[in-house]
């Protein structure tokens, strides 16, 4: 099965490098642009890598017409494929990621913001990109856990996201997601294992779900109500359905 994989990584990598080469060709004739990006990686992922990887979504409300923080629990790398098909946004995205050959240059093309969560400056000047990119009327998507969880319900979340959301008066969407197999949490450590492993098997089902705005007004109410919101949507998504249960 490892074939499948392999096939399906020629193809996804081939035609992200397509995706951006014609994009860089246009470019000639037509600005980049932040929104042009997005829309190419939107295009992306709904006509090329998500049928490629054979991923079924099943999908619950809408991203709001004005910008916003999105913030998701995280379960698997294959997080922000499902959600970017469906949200316009720049994604934090940790720094390890600028080691990944092909996929560090679509995301930085496309919209990304890293950060080295084990170092205080980068996490503050993180948090004032987040602000600016907001203000300047785009979306923002986070996974405040900092890291993938494993287990039935979420990693316990970083409260700096939702303390500077509420310091610039920032609205915050929650969003949760959930897989039907445990092969689609990320469990090896490596990238490329990780991949062969998770995508050898012929579907992926996923859940995402997106929530309302939350009304707290302090980083402490907003941070308690997405917690909470999110692990009780997950719950309700495993019920019946997805190998936690």
């Amino acid at each position: 099965m490892y074939l499948l994989a392999a096939i399906r990584a020629i193809l996804v990598f081939g035609g992200m490098v397509m995706y951006m080469l014609i994009y860089g060709i246009s470019c000639i004739f037509i600005p980049h642009t932040k929104s042009r990006a997005l829309n190419l990686r939107k295009h992306y992922l709904t006509y090329c890598c998500i049928p490629i990887l054979n991923i079924k979504i099943q999908k619950l409300g809408y991203p709001i017409d004005s910008p916003a923080l999105y913030v998701c629990n995280h379960r698997s790398f294959a997080d922000p494929i499902v959600l970017c098909k469906y949200l316009k946004a720049f994604v934090i995205a940790k720094a390890e990621v600028m080691n990944y050959p092909i996929i560090n240059k679509g995301a930085e093309l496309t919209g990304v913001i890293w950060v080295d969560r084990q170092d205080q400056h980068s996490r503050n000047h993180t948090r004032s990109k987040m602000v600016e990119t907001i203000q300047e009327g785009y979306n923002i998507l986070v996974y405040p856990e900092g890291t993938v969880g494993k287990d039935k319900q979420t990693l316990p979340f970083r409260k700096g996201t939702f303390k500077e959301a509420a310091l610039n008066n920032i609205t915050v969407i929650p969003v949760a997601i959930e897989f039907k197999s445990k092969k689609d949490l990320w469990v090896i450590e490596k990238f490329l294992p990780q991949y062969f492993y998770q995508f050898s098997k012929w579907q992926t089902e996923v859940k995402l779900t997106f929530g309302n705005k939350l009304n707290g007004v302090t980083g402490e109410e907003l941070h308690e109500q997405a917690y909470h919101w999110i692990n009780s949507e997950i719950a309700a998504m495993q019920e019946g359905w997805s190998e936690f249960v």
